[in-house]
């Protein structure tokens, strides 16, 4: 028997079965045969969730904790806001910082290009269907000072993830393309700067076109609201072509204008907050996450807490990936040494003194596949009504920026009849954590830009549980949105045709009668379904097998005329009965 006295053992979010056995002190062969008892085959040398290794090591007697650090959810943006502004009027060691600037307008008037030219690297080759699907940031200098970009989404599918961009901004870049004016999206993002009275500068692009009308945007602008600097008004504007680099050095100089006048300062002694931005799960360095530091100064070795997540910073890179010590305000960073991926507008700050040890057990709190709690709350939908069919989806994206973006678009999808259940939405790769889910709650695995591991796909097969992974969001969404309209109940169009009344009764037999009469309404069809009518009653239906007029077979027939038709049906029709001739069809459901 293997030695199991040691009864309290802690587990890290993956580990491999080889390494599972030495923790437990158990012998190889006994850990494989309680995976297999759980319908999991894995070698050595793959490795396991912290959920499945929690239910093994439970089967062989032991307890598993995983030291947690007290979470810090309390702190929201507009806490930190407020944090901010209390910081800026105490006055107390106060240090310019960069301004923070976000660039914002309709889709396809060239805000991507434009963080292109700016950042001079090419983003849009690594979008998949041209789409920003992360959210990141990055700093460029001028004049010697630094401007740090926070990149948002430009589709207008993503309007909350803007909003969050500019939510954290200083300033906001408006984008309006020269030929094409203020459209629809433009004056959303208009009134939402307007509201927040956030600092703008408006970037006339695509000036090198030939058919363009600058004096009709500026018109346009003013009416939604933006009056430019050259019309009396106090926002600046620049022209420029972000695809031929005319015009960049004009608004990044308005840019630091606005940053003069507005004089951005933070402290940089205290501890630090910062926003979490973005982040994954690398399979080398486990979570990884984007924070902008709003105040104080960030340093490795400290520890941390961002919503539910913790930890002790291992390692800061600044958006070039190069290793810095510490990051001040107003720096884009990505950090690691988390045990977790937080989630996007989570406020990262040091942490208490004081940790606390939580117990996970199979019975307990469920849990996603990086061993914490699912915490997508934004995107759960309670469907009270059991008249609603569900569709079942346990949802894993690469990226919390991802997730967001998959719950508005699909949550935009609105019906009566049909819903989204989501069993359970979270970061990193779909594991077999996630297969068992869907296999007890029949729900089906959706990935994006996500792996399977071995170990689940096996699992996935065996269980035959259906995993679908994409790169591109709206392939997903398409998908969800054909299995919701496969649920939908088929609408029957019915189109009347006319009526005859039975004169005669020329055969009467099994399943079928052949019959003549005069058509009091419209037309009898040849093929057509036939309603046989009583009095007011439906008495019972069939179908046209065969129409002749005078003994000539025909398509159709009209009112006025007498024609004999053949009857299948196991109604027995009498003289008198009037015949409805009818056609049915379903149609396909939309959403």
């Amino acid at each position: 028997m293997p030695d199991i006295t040691i009864k309290k053992i802690s587990l890290p979010q993956s580990i491999t079965v080889k390494k599972f056995s030495e923790v437990l002190n158990t012998p190889i062969n006994i850990v494989i045969t309680e995976l297999m008892k759980n319908g999991i085959l894995a070698t050595i040398n793959e490795k396991i969730d912290f959920e499945t290794a929690s239910i093994i090591a439970s089967d062989l007697g032991f307890e598993v904790f995983e030291e947690l650090i007290e979470t810090g959810e309390g702190m929201t943006i507009e806490k930190l806001n407020e944090e901010m502004k209390k910081e800026k009027e105490s006055g107390e060691n106060l240090k310019s910082r960069p301004p923070i600037v976000t660039i914002l307008g309709h889709v396809d008037h060239g805000k991507t290009t434009l963080l292109d030219t700016i950042r001079k690297a090419n983003v849009a080759a690594k979008e998949s269907g041209g789409i920003t699907q992360h959210i990141s940031a990055y700093q460029v200098k001028k004049k010697g000072q630094l401007i740090t970009f926070v990149d948002t989404p430009g589709h207008e599918a993503f309007s909350a993830m803007r909003e969050r961009g500019v939510s954290i901004a200083d300033i906001a870049v408006l984008v309006v393309a020269a030929d094409d004016g203020v459209r629809p999206q433009t004056k959303e993002v208009i009134e939402y700067l307007l509201a927040k009275k956030i600092p703008t500068v408006v970037a006339i692009n695509k000036i090198d076109k030939p058919e363009i009308n600058i004096q009709r945007v500026k018109q346009e602008l003013a009416d939604a609201g933006i009056v430019l600097e050259e019309w009396g008004g106090q926002v600046l504007s620049a022209k420029i072509s972000a695809k031929q680099n005319i015009g960049i050095d004009d608004l990044l100089e308005n840019i630091l204008l606005i940053a003069e006048v507005e004089d951005f300062k933070a402290n940089f002694k205290r501890d630090p907050l910062g926003i979490i931005l973005e982040s994954h799960l690398d399979p080398q360095k486990g979570p990884v996450a984007t924070v902008l530091v709003k105040t104080g100064t960030l340093k490795e070795g400290q520890d941390v807490i961002a919503g539910t997540s913790s930890g002790r910073i291992k390692r800061i890179e600044d958006f070039k990936g190069t290793r810095i010590s510490e990051a001040v305000p107003g720096t884009p960073v990505s950090i690691i040494g988390l045990h977790s991926s937080p989630n996007s507008n989570d406020i990262l700050q040091v942490a208490p003194e004081k940790s606390q040890s939580k117990s996970h057990s199979q019975g307990g709190l469920l849990q996603n596949s990086e061993g914490e709690a699912f915490s997508a709350q934004k995107m759960m939908r309670v469907i009270a009504s059991e008249k609603i069919k569900r569709l079942n989806v346990i949802l894993k994206s690469d990226v919390q920026g991802s997730l967001e973006a998959l719950g508005q678009i699909l949550g935009e999808i609105k019906s009566e009849e049909v819903a989204i259940d989501y069993i359970a939405t979270g970061v990193g790769n779909i594991t077999e954590s996630d297969v068992r889910l869907a296999g007890t709650s029949g729900a089906i695995i959706y990935g994006f830009s996500v792996e399977t591991t071995p170990v689940a796909k096996r699992m996935a097969e065996t269980a035959k549980v259906e995993i679908k992974n994409y790169k591109i969001i709206y392939e997903l969404v398409e998908d969800v949105k054909s299995k919701l309209v496969a649920m939908l109940p088929p609408i029957i169009e019915r189109t009347d045709f006319g009526k005859m009344k039975v004169l005669a009764l020329f055969k009467t037999g099994k399943g079928d009668m052949i019959i003549g009469g005069k058509i009091t309404n419209g037309k009898m069809v040849n093929s057509s379904l036939i309603e046989v009518m009583r009095g007011e009653e439906v008495i019972g239906k069939g179908k046209l097998n065969n129409l002749q007029e005078n003994k000539v077979n025909v398509d159709e027939c009209v009112s006025g005329k007498e024609c004999g038709i053949t009857f299948l049906g196991n109604t027995k029709i009498k003289e008198g009965d009037i015949l409805l001739s009818y056609k049915e069809e379903i149609k396909q459901r939309t959403l």
